[in-house]
């Protein structure tokens, strides 16, 4: 199916997910203001030990991209937690982000429980359901994100709000400008080279998709954007219905360099995707040419796409922006509806019994 024909287009994408993937820039925006509405109560401003967040799916990627983007400048921990106990180190001195977009995703509830018993800070990041009751029930800091997303479609609201909050708290400077201008930033970058009206090889995530189309991808990055090779890793998996795997340089030169040699049926559909960014470590940027080299030479497919902006949040949600819209036009090259996860909704229906 050609991704220039929108009529074919549409009916595939039967929920409309490319008018979500349009309205990101405006979401990050919307995101920024009802963090900056939300109420922070006197007694959650202290000093903390460390910062959790625990949450699954497209409720927890959120967290890890504040993990990467704040590395350089918070001097407070910050982890992510997947499950449905927290780590041991959590108590009284701690700062919890509860986040689920639906408010019933049963791990976040079960962390959400543990972190109430040691007494923990907690926010309530969600849309409804349990976790927004039991937030209002036990005085918490809430904010609630607007219903009727795909909760991978969200991540301007699970990633920037918890920003601002934590701006509100005094643990970070304040964000507003620089995340206005990377969603301007971001529209812009859509309207020339992303949306969907832009035809061929002028349209820099249908031309990604073309290459990757039949292919088994393997998205590397630096350690410090570990969080973006991830997010395109779980867009491959929901969107695109494709399996893929990721990892970081400079860990992958230690291992993984190594384990392209098999098994050769099937490495001729592997495609290296390398993301790259002009603030990666020098010897960073060394390691990702001497690898590419190494892979080309091998006859291996590589692609290697760099960020765009200028500050490091508009370069983070550069290739983020750009590996969304990748996995919806993979997605329709391969005649699949972006959107229905039916395997993890068979699995929650199961789990429900």
């Amino acid at each position: 199916m050609k991704l220039d024909d929108l009529k074919k287009l549409s009916k595939l994408d039967k929920e409309n997910m490319l008018d979500l993937l349009v309205s990101f820039p405006s979401q990050c925006e919307d995101a920024f203001f009802i963090g900056e509405q939300t109420e922070i109560k006197s007694s959650y401003k202290k000093s903390y030990s460390q910062i959790v967040f625990t949450g699954l799916g497209g409720s927890a990627i959120g967290a890890d991209i504040i993990k990467g983007y704040l590395g350089d400048e918070i001097n407070i921990p910050i982890f992510v937690n997947r499950n449905y106990t927290l780590p041991q180190f959590v108590d009284k001195n701690s700062l919890v982000f509860a986040v689920s977009y639906s408010g019933n995703t049963e791990e976040t509830l079960s962390a959400y429980a543990e972190a109430e018993n040691r007494s923990a800070k907690i926010i309530v990041l969600t849309s409804g359901g349990k976790l927004e009751a039991l937030g209002l029930k036990n005085d918490n800091i809430l904010a609630v994100i607007p219903k009727g997303y795909p909760p991978r479609c969200a991540l301007g609201y699970s990633f920037i709000i918890a920003i601002a909050v934590m701006s509100k708290l005094g643990l970070i400077r304040n964000k507003k400008a620089e995340i206005k201008k990377a969603a301007s930033f971001l529209d812009n970058m859509q309207k020339k080279k992303l949306a969907p009206q832009i035809k061929g090889r002028f349209n820099i995530a249908k031309d990604i998709a073309k290459k990757i189309n039949k292919k088994f991808p393997l998205v590397y990055a630096s350690a410090r954007l570990e969080s973006v090779a991830m997010r395109w890793r779980g867009q491959f998996a929901e969107n695109s219905k494709t399996l893929s795997s990721s990892h970081v340089f400079p860990e992958m030169n230690h291992n993984e360099i190594v384990g392209w040699a098999n098994p050769k049926t099937i490495l001729k559909d592997f495609i290296a995707i390398i993301l790259k960014d002009k603030g990666d470590h020098p010897r960073i940027k060394r390691r990702m040419e001497i690898t590419s080299s190494i892979l080309k030479r091998e006859k291996f497919h590589v692609l290697e796409i760099e960020s765009k902006g200028t500050s490091f949040l508009e370069r983070m949600l550069s290739l983020i922006y750009i590996g969304d819209f990748v996995s919806f036009y993979l997605a329709i090259l391969t005649k699949i509806n972006p959107t229905p996860v039916d395997r993890i909704t068979y699995l929650k229906r199961q789990l429900a019994k």
